[in-house]
């Protein structure tokens, strides 16, 4: 049964806290990543059979077989992922940056150049985490920001293929090439490249402790988007908020993984025990009730504050990942809120719809972090170069200042790179 504690009874920090898990796999990690750089296309093989029981001979998925998959995808539900699809590409469309050049001085232009990530990798998990989802949030902003070349990895299942809605999923957002590859063999496959699969200039996605520990390590020869640990949600909520709609958004990020965490802040102790009533009566109706029932009890909290500011600073302290809002005029508290993945507000916006329909990310900081990080959004996906441009008069207006301060750093060759411009032949011998 989920705890409830008065808010004076815990710490912002032991609120996600998690038992720790106590697997090391950072040397299995190394030594995957290592026979993949050593073997290539050899060495995906034998993991296929090794980690996921399939017998894989041609790693990349041919196009038509993709196509095919869309095809014979449910009518209904291939309108649902296209509808998805294009809110998702509405909501990031408005994140892209433009290029930009300042000349307000005479002889002097500055600017900025944004250019895209020309390859990106993107991991999305197979078999029975299968999420069609996560194949649109972590590609349709990429296509949006203009990359030359997106890539999909994916594990294959026992015979061999990846799972057909995630292929379909894999049209509907744009995906170029796709590979049956799974687990840190498949980002040290993106990071190094194979004779099939080609190198990456960035990793996004989520995984499993491998995959996230395999990111980790090959951080510096690619880039990633994050480190991502399991999911969490935090429902602010006053007393006349519905029990059993806070329990079931509770519920939502519970069945996720055993190791999620769902609280619920609240300045009502009447409503604190009515949702864990609920929380009890919910867990066994659903078809992961294990997982639910784990996390609920290991993971999950129930904190009773004195009010709605207090619990709006205990959000701020925790900086979930995912934060409802459920109170009358949610607005009113909106630019209280400093930290926070995403925030869902009011009471007919639970964390689903911003899982698959809404169209802002659901690729989310956790663990904390974001208080100072954010989610996966077009920025992910370019890079920016700045560049100057000085006349002759303008760099001899300003090559005394900049002389004078290159020698108060002790860098006299920094001052001797401007100041040797403006010498005639010999003045300096």
């Amino acid at each position: 049964m989920i705890p409830i504690y008065p808010f004076r009874q815990v710490s912002p920090a032991e609120v996600f806290a998690r038992p720790e898990d106590c697997r090391d796999v950072s040397g299995t990690v190394t030594a995957i990543i290592q026979e993949v750089r050593r073997r290539g296309d050899e060495a995906l093989r034998r993991y296929a059979q090794e980690f996921d029981g399939a017998e894989v001979t041609a790693i990349e998925v041919p196009r038509e077989t993709r196509e095919a998959a869309l095809r014979s995808l449910d009518p209904g539900l291939r309108a649902i992922l296209e509808e998805a699809a294009e809110n998702i590409r509405d909501f990031h469309r408005r994140q892209v940056r433009n290029s930009f050049i300042a000349a307000e001085k005479d002889g002097v232009i500055l600017g900025q150049k944004v250019t895209p990530i020309q390859r990106v990798g993107l991991y999305i998990p197979g078999g029975t985490a299968a999420y069609p989802s996560t194949v649109l949030m972590n590609c349709i902003p990429a296509k949006i920001a203009g990359c030359e070349e997106i890539v999909m990895v994916s594990p294959p299942t026992c015979n061999g293929d990846v799972n057909p809605v995630i292929l379909a999923a894999s049209c509907i957002a744009g995906v170029d090439r796709v590979f049956r590859c799974g687990g840190a063999q498949a980002v040290a496959a993106l990071a190094y490249g194979t004779e099939t699969i080609p190198r990456v200039d960035k990793i996004v996605g989520p995984g499993n402790a491998f995959v996230a520990e395999a990111k980790r390590q090959v951080f510096g020869q690619v880039a990633i988007d994050m480190i991502a640990g399991p999911s969490e949600i935090l429902v602010v909520a006053d007393g006349s908020c519905d029990p059993r709609h806070v329990a079931a958004d509770m519920l939502s990020q519970a069945e996720h993984d055993r190791m999620a965490s769902a609280v619920l802040v609240t300045d009502d102790p009447a409503l604190a025990q009515a949702v864990s009533d609920e929380l009890e009566r919910q867990i066994p109706l659903l078809p992961r009730r294990d997982i639910a029932r784990e996390s609920i009890d290991r993971c999950g909290k129930i904190i009773v504050a004195d009010n709605l500011l207090q619990a709006i600073d205990i959000a701020n302290e925790i900086a979930p990942e995912h934060l409802e809002l459920c109170v009358d005029s949610p607005f009113d508290y909106l630019d209280k809120i400093r930290n926070a993945g995403s925030i869902f507000l009011g009471r007919n916006c639970p964390e689903a719809l911003g899982d698959y329909f809404a169209g802002p990310n659901h690729t989310l900081p956790t663990s904390g972090t974001a208080r100072f990080s954010s989610p996966l959004s077009v920025d992910d996906f370019v890079k920016k170069s700045q560049f100057t441009y000085y006349t002759g008069p303008a760099l001899s207006a300003a090559s005394s200042k900049i002389a004078a301060f290159a020698r108060q750093e002790g860098l006299e060759a920094h001052a001797r790179s401007v100041l040797i411009r403006f010498e005639k032949e010999g003045d300096g011998q």
